[in-house]
């Protein structure tokens, strides 16, 4: 073998070997996500029975092969209190839980997925089949939106007149749009970002620079 054939066959090698340490160091799916909403803290004497625990609400997101499953389980609510849920691109809220003292008021792009309804007892059960992890995103050329990634689930008052009794505060004349009416109250709950990423809970494959690989 000649000195030329030889080097050509050990970069060869070295090739091969690069492309199959690069595909074994591939993450595989998160097929199973968890994770906790968080009170948005102005509104939260008026989501709770007085005197009564905390309201809770837990997200689950199972990944499917054509759509995902989320089921939202939501405990200690106010009986029959009902919401709207969404996922939006933004939180209003730190990794931490804290209000975040740089947000500007906007959710941005959101997309209606459900509506919730605490029973008599307070609690309330709902599943959503959807494209979700990781893909979840919209746009509209006619305004110039690019695709736009919604990874934060939310959700908020249905009625404003709930959000403006027991403690809380809200002005009933200048309603928020999460609603069916564009007549929504305030947000009540909303997922975190994480603390490394700056994304929402439902991109399980950031890359570098705060983007989600889908």
């Amino acid at each position: 073998m000649s000195s030329f054939t030889l080097k050509m066959f050990l970069a060869t090698i070295v090739v091969a070997a690069m492309t199959t340490g690069a595909v074994s160091q591939e993450q595989p799916d998160v097929n199973l996500i968890n994770f906790d909403l968080h009170v948005n803290p102005k509104f939260a004497a008026c989501q709770a029975v007085a005197g009564g625990p905390a309201p809770t609400a837990h997200v689950t997101v199972t990944r499917g092969k054509l759509n995902d499953t989320l089921t939202i389980e939501g405990n200690n609510f106010v009986p029959h209190l009902a919401f709207d849920m969404f996922t939006v691109q933004r939180s209003n809220l730190l990794a931490n839980g804290n209000v975040d003292p740089n947000f500007g008021g906007s959710f941005g792009l959101a997309w209606y997925q459900s509506d919730l309804q605490a029973n008599a007892q307070g609690h309330f059960k709902t599943t959503v089949k959807t494209i979700l992890l990781d893909q979840i995103f919209g746009f509209d050329p006619d305004v110039a939106l690019a695709p736009t990634n919604t990874f934060h689930v939310g959700f908020w008052f249905n009625n404003p007149n709930d959000a403006n009794k027991n403690g809380c505060t809200f002005d009933v004349t200048h309603p928020t749009p999460f609603n069916g009416e564009h007549a929504a109250g305030p947000l009540a709950m909303i997922s975190v970002p994480d603390a490394q990423t700056n994304l929402g809970p439902l991109c399980t494959k950031p890359n570098n620079g705060g983007t989600c690989n889908p």
